[in-house]
């Protein structure tokens, strides 16, 4: 059983943070977005932001004005930072605070980074972070490396389209790319 509803295309929110919101240059997760939609049928909305605000505004836009939230399955959040954090026009951001602003919203949603924010949390971290969003889980890496997650993103996506339980999409997550899941240090709190 599927995490997603299959009865209809998968959803998937994605929010990147970027140096400069008004530079148009492409971004590399766009390509691996198209992909998910043509290949896998998960359907996403991508949006940028550059500051603090512009994070809000978007999860605001998301949370309280698409009526179409709750099916949404996953927030996908390409961000820089380390550890408990996350980075934003150059100041650092807690999960603490990201949860916090969620506050019991994300119920049965599973929040995903890119390995462009390295995800190491302590327990009582986690747990915070899971108890006070209301979200299912909170997934990442690790470790850091050269390239962008997206290979092992879109599998990950794949597979949450396939299994209801988490331990089992982690689980086969590993048993299908041992290798690349290890090197980047794929990890699930949930």
């Amino acid at each position: 059983m599927s995490i997603f509803n299959t009865n209809e295309p998968s959803k998937l929110f994605c929010l990147e943070g970027v140096q400069d919101i008004d530079d148009t240059t492409n971004s590399s997760i766009v390509p691996s977005l198209e992909y998910l939609a043509m290949q896998q049928n998960i359907t996403s909305i991508y949006k940028t932001c550059d500051s603090i605000e512009g994070l809000e505004e978007s999860l605001s836009a998301l949370l309280y004005e698409d009526r179409n939230f709750r099916d949404y399955e996953i927030l996908y959040l390409v961000f820089e930072g380390r550890g408990n954090v996350i980075t934003i026009g150059g100041y650092d951001y807690s999960l603490e605070e990201i949860a916090e602003f969620f506050e019991g919203k994300l119920r049965d949603k599973i929040v995903h980074f890119a390995n462009t924010k390295i995800l190491d949390l302590t327990e009582e971290e986690a747990q915070y972070f899971l108890d006070v969003s209301g979200a299912r889980a909170v997934s990442g890496y690790r470790n850091s490396a050269p390239v962008l997650s997206t290979i092992l993103d879109n599998q990950f996506f794949g597979l949450c389209q396939e299994f209801e339980d988490v331990i089992e999409i982690t689980e086969e997550l590993y048993r299908q790319n041992y290798a690349l899941a290890k090197t980047l240090g794929f990890t699930l709190y949930y």
